[in-house]
């Protein structure tokens, strides 16, 4: 069994010998995996759901990880009675810049957060593990250069049991990926 190339896994394999333990989007994108890595690469581990949120799980797996953990948000952008999706990954240290860098960007009036139905509704991924591996490809996928930038960064694997840890410059290869310099505003 390889080892985590961060944190502190008891349980570490690449994900596409785990496709049971994703969802059904997930398992499908890892399936059809085309990136510039190979699939291989993509390692999927797991941990407990109930210490899912990122304080708790750093807390538990490894300090470091805080620096290394990367958090997949839905957002919701507005504009002239017209409403569309687009998801968000930042360094989970920070958090999105949803009023200035994704409502510029989406070109939208309004933006924020999706609400929880909509988001696991429409990802078809549970609340708290959210991925940009397998969203809708027609979904604008914003990329903080600082996850592209970090060599392996955690990140959801589409459930709250089990993660996965890729390598951060794939974030950019993903469907839909528009790297943003600055969409990660430090945390207050």
């Amino acid at each position: 069994m390889p080892s985590a190339p961060i944190g502190n896994f008891d349980n570490a394999r690449p994900a596409p010998d785990c496709l049971g333990e994703l969802t059904a989007p997930v398992a499908d994108a890892v399936r059809q995996w085309r990136g510039g890595v190979p699939a291989e690469q993509l390692i999927y581990v797991d941990s407990d759901p109930e210490i899912a949120d990122t304080a708790v799980f750093v807390e538990h797996y490894g300090q470091e990880l805080l620096e290394q953990s990367a958090n997949c948000v839905v957002v919701t952008g507005k504009r002239g009675g017209e409403s569309s999706l687009a998801a968000c990954v930042v360094l989970s240290h920070t958090r999105v810049d949803v009023n200035g860098a994704v409502r510029r960007q989406l070109g939208a009036r309004k933006a924020s957060f999706a609400p929880m139905d909509t988001a696991t509704g429409e990802s078809g991924m549970e609340y708290g593990g959210i991925t940009p591996i397998g969203l809708p490809a027609d979904w604008p996928l914003l990329v903080d250069a600082a996850v592209v930038d970090t060599p392996y960064v955690l990140i959801g694997s589409g459930r709250r049991r089990g993660k996965l840890i890729v390598p951060g410059k794939i974030f950019a290869e993903l469907p839909g990926a528009v790297v943003i310099e600055g969409l990660g505003a430090p945390a207050a």
